[in-house]
């Protein structure tokens, strides 16, 4: 018999789905939320930090901004710090002033989005890129020191994104822990529930049988213990009615055995020629 088509089978397989299925809720609600707390705390601290350089080391004058993004700013926010100016042409013009990553092409943050919305909303911006396949927290932030300089701070999210992998990889083991362990506490369980069922089956079979000298026992209070104590009366009532008619029988042989003797008799006289 396949033992998805037992009852103790179903109940483990539907145990399993159930666990399955709020492990899913969890992993959806709490991994992308962690996720997104972690992002937004490395993105509120550069809002600070950067805040924070702006106010006590601003930067001075236009040639000075190099100096400013690779010495000051970038140790001071631990990231890196470009420096955009921004001529609102038709197109608009964007491009890179300085930047604190020396050595290296400012081409991979041009027309950034988020120094871009900075820029033409005159506001502080903050957000998510990915670059190369790798993302970035970014806060960027119009400058006073010069009409449409933009500073941008992009900060990897290296260090988050192992975070949650780490999560996400202990919610998998634990699920899997989850379900293995409720697919076999379900089949002990639902194995003890079909038992029950089993010993009722036999018990029908038995008063179908016509067999009323053994109980229907069943101590559970369930609709399983209701369902055995319906046989117990139905068993109880059967064994009377047996009794009663093999009392009926009884009685009527011992009735009618008086009168057929006799009618037995009154044949063999009339039988009798004499």
């Amino acid at each position: 018999m396949n033992p998805l088509r037992s009852v103790g089978g179903k109940l483990a397989l539907a145990l399993v789905l159930v666990v399955t299925g709020a492990l899913t809720i969890v992993y959806l609600i709490v991994v992308p939320s962690y996720r997104q707390s972690l992002v937004d705390a490395r993105l509120s601290t550069l809002d600070r930090s950067l805040r924070s350089v702006l106010q006590e080391s601003p930067p001075q004058a236009d040639y000075l901004l190099q100096a400013w993004a690779e010495e000051t700013a970038a140790p001071a926010l631990n990231a890196r710090v470009v420096v955009f100016d921004y001529f609102g042409f038709d197109p608009p013009l964007f491009t890179p002033f300085a930047d604190s990553e020396t050595g290296t092409s400012s081409q991979d943050v041009q027309d950034d989005p988020v120094a871009v919305r900075a820029a033409e909303r005159q506001t502080i911006a903050r957000g998510t890129v990915t670059r190369k396949g790798k993302p970035y927290a970014e806060v960027a932030y119009p400058l006073d020191v010069s009409e449409g300089s933009v500073v941008l701070v992009s900060s990897p999210l290296t260090e988050e994104l192992q975070t949650v992998a780490v999560v996400r990889r202990r919610v998998f083991i634990a699920g899997a822990l989850a379900i293995g362990f409720s697919a076999l506490l379900g089949y002990v369980l639902a194995g003890a529930f079909a038992r029950r069922l089993r010993r009722l089956e036999l018990a029908a079979e038995r008063i179908a049988g016509g067999h009323f000298d053994e109980s229907v026992v069943d101590a559970g209070t369930d609709e399983v213990g209701q369902l055995a104590r319906a046989f117990e009366r139905m068993r109880l009532r059967l064994a009377y009615l047996d009794r009663a008619r093999g009392e009926f029988i009884a009685n009527a042989s011992h009735e009618l055995r008086t009168p057929l003797f006799s009618l037995a008799g009154f044949l063999e006289l009339l039988d009798d020629e004499e």
